[in-house]
């Protein structure tokens, strides 16, 4: 089977063998934030050392941020936290007001999320499984989670559909995403995406290396299929509407769970908009990034936030690393924040506003109001 046969794989799914059904057998469950209150265990890790004291700190900036009213909240996802658990967490966080912004990888939106938008599962992997076998049944394997290729070629397939639906030029992968969650809004499975909540709530997801995924193999089939004739993915609009974001925002923090293109793409807006003749826009004024990334090979992804500020992307007041499993540790984070409930205060940004039209003066009820006295 290969990428291009993608069509047969939706209309006529073959059935699991009893060997692949086995293996397929245990779904990944996401944790609920809401369900259990770690404000007392995080207050406690507070006043212990090493990571637990740096996530009680994370979790203090964190709040504090949610508490400045006019700061806009920016989530950077690299990883595989979406599909090993914490999909739901990341959707509450936006219907909660805690996200306003989000910029990840291709694979988290597209590969995880949308795909169980779809329908799909994740499963956890059994222990001492040869990779070859799992070849051989088509299962693909993430560290000890498993995804059905057939199902993941199904992707592939519908991103393809979608293309082909759009008119012919360059998009933004925002622009894009967004018509994923215009079609989720039809045919979704699974209605608490982080793909359709965007949509719905008006924020804006960004995959500075959008192809790098699912979405890769669909676009390609779209290219081919249309020869001359295609839609195609603009990363260079992706770093300008985002750096448009950071200018319009003002002040803003950054909730980064791992490193990767995310995380330096959001960062390189401070510097972007200095270039682009802004040179009053300041730093970002909150930062915390849960990473496992050793500092002392001097890649990017591990580069400090304190590193950050010598470029001119990172204020050093409110800034927190914590050495740690993303997903370990983030629902923690994350639970706190939605007990505390600053998030009750924040009305929602809904950046995506910044990059539609205005209604026309018929939509405003002022104006339609005037035209009938007329």
């Amino acid at each position: 089977m290969t990428k291009t046969n993608l069509k047969s794989v939706k209309t006529k799914p073959q059935p699991k063998s009893n060997r692949k059904a086995m293996l397929l057998s245990k779904v990944v469950e996401h944790i609920d934030i809401k369900k259990f209150d770690a404000r007392p265990i995080v207050k406690a890790m507070s006043k212990m050392s090493f990571t637990s004291r740096d996530l009680g700190r994370a979790a203090e900036i964190f709040n504090t941020m949610l508490k400045d009213k006019d700061a806009t909240s920016i989530l950077t996802i690299a990883g595989s936290t979406s599909a090993g658990g914490c999909m739901d967490l990341y959707t509450e966080m936006v219907k909660n007001r805690m996200v306003d912004v989000v910029v990840a990888t291709g694979a988290s939106i597209v590969d995880m999320d949308f795909f169980e938008a779809l329908g799909f599962k994740h499963y956890q992997a059994q222990d001492s499984v040869d990779d070859r076998d799992l070849r051989d049944l088509y299962i693909d394997r993430i560290y000890d989670t498993y995804i059905d290729e057939e199902d993941l070629q199904a992707v592939d397939h519908t991103i393809f559909e979608i293309a082909e639906t759009l008119e012919r030029r360059p998009y933004s992968s925002r622009e894009f995403i967004w018509e994923m969650g215009k079609y989720l809004s039809k045919h979704a499975k699974k209605k608490n995406s982080l793909v359709q909540t965007c949509y719905e709530m008006g924020v804006p997801i960004f995959c500075p290396a959008f192809v790098d995924s699912s979405a890769g193999f669909g676009l390609v089939l779209h290219q081919v299929k249309n020869p001359g004739n295609y839609m195609c993915i603009d990363a260079v609009a992706d770093f300008r509407e985002l750096t448009d974001i950071k200018i319009a925002a003002g002040a803003t923090g950054l909730l980064m769970i791992g490193g990767g293109v995310p995380k330096n793409f959001t960062q390189d807006t401070v510097v972007c908009a200095e270039i682009l003749g802004h040179k009053d826009v300041e730093m970002h004024k909150y930062a915390i990034q849960l990473t496992v990334a050793d500092v002392r090979d001097g890649a990017c992804s591990s580069s400090t936030l304190k590193e950050a500020c010598s470029w001119g992307k990172v204020d050093v007041a409110l800034e927190q690393m914590v050495f740690a499993e993303a997903g370990s540790v983030l629902p923690l984070l994350a639970s706190d924040a939605y007990h505390r409930g600053h998030w009750k205060q924040r009305k929602a940004k809904n950046w995506a506003k910044l990059f539609t039209k205005q209604k026309p003066a018929a939509n405003d009820k002022k104006a339609v109001a005037k035209k009938k006295k007329k």
